[in-house]
């Protein structure tokens, strides 16, 4: 996979994660209206290697004594993911029982039938009596498939290309590219450290946070010395040394991708005393031994 379908994956699976929390709604009892619908209107779900089933949730507006049947349509004008191939719906019915006001739309998600930076997905339909659309909601849901799977430090060990606009912007030869090699911290657990990631001499560390399979989080512990500062300023800012210090920046997420090589994260990067420089995009893409020695002999 090449740097640019990297970050256009990340940057689009980003703007999904950003979209599945602007879209999830919290839902009341109507005394005087029944309605049906999809609990989002939009939704991420992670397709794993052990666990083949996810569930689309189907909920309604109020509780009634007796069970109710939807039908359940794929709209393929919509979708890129195939039935079949990439997924496949357990029933095309679902069934709200009596007393309750939630069922599950239930999906087989095929781990083996996409690449992880493929971006597929369906929209799902409810087949029911247009008197239980709720207005201005509607009937539909689109499901977008997330390949996913269990954190492997191995991974993210040996060497990668460390892409930085930081690098871009204050860098002596203006290029953004830079060949790190990272190893797994020999105590802190779920930890990498990356040899000279800004500059020769001055190493810093990732931690990866898999908990959540559809928002994996790598973070960078505070006021680590990413360099010196007269390397790239050329002089020394503040009156308590000239460290470069890098964090997390909080304005935005770095995320990992635990089945492949790769993460993107934002740094903020600040001088000692004396303020924050600035909040810097950087992807990280491992690359085979073969091809880190390519890129020692002749460059990027």
């Amino acid at each position: 996979m090449n740097m640019k379908n990297i970050i256009r994956y990340i940057a689009l699976s980003f703007v999904m994660m950003a979209a599945l929390n602007s879209c999830h709604e919290r839902y009341v009892t109507y005394d005087d209206a029944e309605y049906v619908m999809f609990a989002d209107t939009l939704a991420i779900y992670p397709v794993q290697e052990h666990a083949q089933t996810f569930n689309i949730p189907v909920v309604s507006t109020v509780v009634k004594d007796y069970d109710r049947t939807f039908g359940i349509e794929v709209i393929d004008a919509t979708s890129n993911a195939i039935e079949s191939k990439h997924y496949n719906l357990e029933s095309n019915t679902v069934t709200i029982k009596a007393g309750e006001t939630r069922a599950d739309v239930v999906v087989r998600g095929y781990f083996d039938s996409f690449e992880p930076e493929d971006s597929l997905g369906f929209t799902l339909s409810l087949v029911m009596n247009d008197a239980l659309e709720m207005p201005l909601y509607g009937r539909q849901t689109k499901a977008v498939l997330m390949k996913t799977g269990p954190f492997n430090i191995e991974k993210f060990s040996g060497y990668c290309v460390l892409s930085s606009m930081f690098l871009q912007d204050y860098s002596s030869n203006g290029s953004y590219n830079r060949l790190v090699y990272t190893e797994p911290h020999p105590t802190m657990k779920n930890t990498i450290i990356c040899r000279g990631w800004l500059k020769d001499g001055y190493d810093v560390e990732l931690t990866f946070d898999d908990s959540d399979p559809l928002m994996p989080i790598v973070t960078m512990p505070k006021n680590q010395v990413a360099s010196d500062q007269g390397s790239f300023f050329g002089t020394v800012y503040g009156e308590w040394g000239d460290k470069l210090l890098v964090t997390s920046s909080n304005l935005a997420q770095s995320i990992f991708y635990p089945l492949g090589g790769y993460l993107y994260l934002w740094a903020e990067i600040s001088v000692e005393e004396f303020g924050v420089v600035g909040h810097f995009y950087n992807v990280m893409q491992w690359v085979s031994d073969e091809e880190a020695e390519r890129i020692k002999r002749e460059g990027f």
